[in-house]
């Protein structure tokens, strides 16, 4: 299938959402933690590059990871915050400047819950939890019913400023992640038992982002197609979520997998060879009409090819291979086409490979990835030095 006419058009094809917003090719930059801003909540200029570069790379559609909606609970200090305190003009450069050449440019609207970063954080999720050495507070029904108008004030904010649509994370263990998983929430109210009652502060959340919004404007959700812990959300528990979500007004599910639950390996960090989730996907399509996007474990085009060509999915999302050629969307748009060259490590720390993506991700926002040389350890080193310089600067601005 690869470099013939045909498939280029499969991946070239416009894709139009629900509200009627047009994403002009099946690929998208899904989102990643960049951990690029400058430890107050605000886009630094190297952040502000690095999208402007994968917007000129070609890609329909960029996501930025884990910005959030409420600073008492991030995943990280290099998180951007949209919020009264933001620095609305450097949001408007990064949005105004990540949006050329057509591409769509989205903030993923998050709250890390009970994995919020404990140094600058009181790690809170849907019920009180202690499990080993992981433990959190639960929040109260007053705070459950402040997340919607929350997650609303946040989108407002972002297309003010200037970005395309929004997404809503769901997944990868953040705070309505957790909501969905039985091992995180244990709550007896209308918010915890089954899964329609799970699902009922994320369907929340969609109706009042949707009606601060408008019906015009971009509002995608990122899910778990499982937690893959043991106690957690099930294929067959997502599944009804996401007939659940096809009741909505969501314009784009993207389906992906795992938690970043101490201890959980990642999905990004599997040594299993091929897409993760396309399998998942193919069931999903069959309880919703909403366009579905999947991301995981898609490392060269044949592979984006056939998980659009076999009906799975509408958009292939890719995080990794697009730090490793941020040009990719153009290349892949090309007879001659050409896959990134995935680096291979004979050790990995937890968290290891993590690190040296994230570094190279700070390498592509100074254009100066060519000199990039970093071993694993080095840049664990760098990546949580710089953390925790940022926590004082994130201390200091939301105290």
């Amino acid at each position: 299938m690869s470099g013939t006419s045909d498939s280029i058009h499969l991946l070239n094809r416009p894709l139009e959402l629900p509200c009627g917003a047009l994403l002009k090719n099946r690929l998208a930059k899904s989102a990643m933690s960049d951990s690029l801003a400058n430890g107050a909540g605000d886009p630094t200029e190297a952040q502000i590059r690095l999208y402007e570069r994968w917007a000129q790379g070609g890609v329909a559609l960029s996501i930025i990871g884990e910005v959030q909606a409420d600073p008492g609970f991030p995943e990280k200090p290099g998180n951007l915050v949209l919020g009264t305190g933001s620095d609305l003009k450097a949001l408007h450069a990064l949005a105004s400047r990540a949006s050329i050449e057509g591409a769509h440019i989205w903030p993923q609207l998050g709250h890390a819950g009970a994995l919020s970063h404990a140094q600058i954080s009181q790690p809170t999720g849907p019920s009180a939890l202690k499990i080993g050495d992981f433990q959190c507070a639960g929040l109260t029904m007053a705070e459950v019913e402040q997340l919607p108008a929350m997650y609303a004030r946040a989108a407002v904010q972002a297309k003010e400023v200037g970005f395309t649509g929004v997404q809503i994370h769901a997944g990868h263990g953040f705070l309505l992640s957790q909501f969905l998983s039985p091992l995180f929430n244990r709550r007896n109210d209308q918010y915890g038992g089954s899964v329609e009652a799970r699902s009922r502060i994320i369907v929340e959340v969609i109706n009042k982002v949707r009606s601060a919004v408008g019906p015009a404007f971009p509002i995608g959700l990122k899910i778990n197609s499982s937690d893959q812990l043991e106690g957690g959300l099930t294929q067959d528990d997502a599944l009804e979520v996401i007939r659940i979500l096809d009741q909505t007004s969501i314009d784009l599910i993207e389906i992906s997998g795992g938690t970043y639950f101490p201890g959980a390996r990642a999905s990004s960090d599997s040594a299993t060879a091929g897409p993760y989730f396309v399998g998942f996907a193919q069931r999903a399509k069959s309880v919703t009409s909403v366009p579905l996007m999947v991301t995981g474990g898609i490392k060269t085009r044949d592979e984006a090819l056939e998980s659009l060509a076999c009906g799975a999915t509408d958009m292939v999302g890719l995080a990794r291979a697009m730090v490793l050629n941020p040009e990719l969307t153009n290349d892949w748009l090309s007879e001659s086409g050409g896959d990134p060259d995935f680096p291979r490590f004979a050790a990995s720390p937890p968290g290891g490979i993590t690190a040296w993506y994230t570094m190279l991700i700070t390498a592509l926002g100074n254009d100066n990835e060519s000199s990039y040389s970093l071993d694993l350890p080095t840049a664990m080193r760098i990546y949580e030095e710089r953390d925790n310089h940022r926590c004082v600067t994130w201390k200091k601005t939301f105290s």
